[in-house]
């Protein structure tokens, strides 16, 4: 089964959720963002307007309503892409890569810093799905490839791939969900449908990996090789 990242992570809406979203809605490619000046300060003065007063304190159902009513606006606005806005590194955030959100009873204080800390996280979010298109397409099988060839490809990328979700969440709390989901992500941009794609990634890590724990190489290689064979049906060439 897919390893889902925590509650932290979750929406009202579950088609928001984050871990459900496939590459086609997140490809910053086919999900263009306009974004200048203005359009910051429009929606940091609409999301303020938003935040709860008198400032939301731990687990306030206020906290928790405005949290959810920021990811629809925003995927109204812009895009599905924009549901991982939240997803903060470590326990609080579910094991995302979103430094400038934590979560509700952290994030959500004095209107103006609760929007600036938004729109902060939608940035980081984007970002981090622009360096992912880059490197996909970087790390991408030649359309001519043999099978051998495509399978090294494939699992030069899943453990490069592997090794970056690692860095960036610190290899805290849930970061395997996310490790999954760029996986899966990867997979999808390379012609293999989504839900196979997801199947060969659950597959391939088999539960293997832990929250707050580094994979040693040896399993990152492991899980690497097993992904790519099960997408190519065929073991990595060696001399590419």
């Amino acid at each position: 089964m897919f390893q889902r990242p925590g509650r932290h992570v979750t929406s009202a809406n579950p088609e928001l959720a984050p871990f459900r979203l496939p590459w086609s809605a997140a490809d910053p490619d086919r999900n263009p963002f306009a974004w200048d000046e203005a359009e910051e300060a429009r929606l940091t003065e609409l999301i303020t307007s938003m935040v709860p007063t008198p400032p939301s304190e731990g687990h306030s159902s206020e906290g928790w309503a405005f949290y959810h009513a920021v990811t629809e606006l925003l995927a109204a606005r812009y895009g599905r892409w924009t549901c991982g806005w939240h997803w903060g590194v470590g326990e609080g955030g579910g094991g995302g890569v979103v430094a400038s959100w934590c979560c509700v009873p952290h994030s959500v204080g004095e209107p103006g810093p609760t929007a600036a800390r938004v729109v902060d996280s939608l940035l980081e979010w984007r970002d981090w799905l622009e360096e992912l298109a880059d490197r996909f397409e970087w790390l991408a099988p030649p359309p001519d490839a043999s099978a051998e060839d495509r399978s090294w490809h494939l699992e030069r990328a899943a453990t490069r791939l592997m090794t970056l979700v690692v860095d960036r969440t610190g290899a805290e709390d849930g970061w395997y969900g996310l490790c999954t989901l760029v996986l899966v992500w990867f997979l999808s941009s390379a012609g293999v449908e989504p839900q196979e794609a997801r199947r060969m990634v659950d597959e391939a890590i088999g539960g293997r990996f832990a929250s707050w724990t580094t994979p040693k190489q040896t399993l990152v290689d492991a899980v690497g090789e097993d992904l790519a064979v099960r997408a190519t049906g065929t073991r990595p060439s060696l001399d590419v």
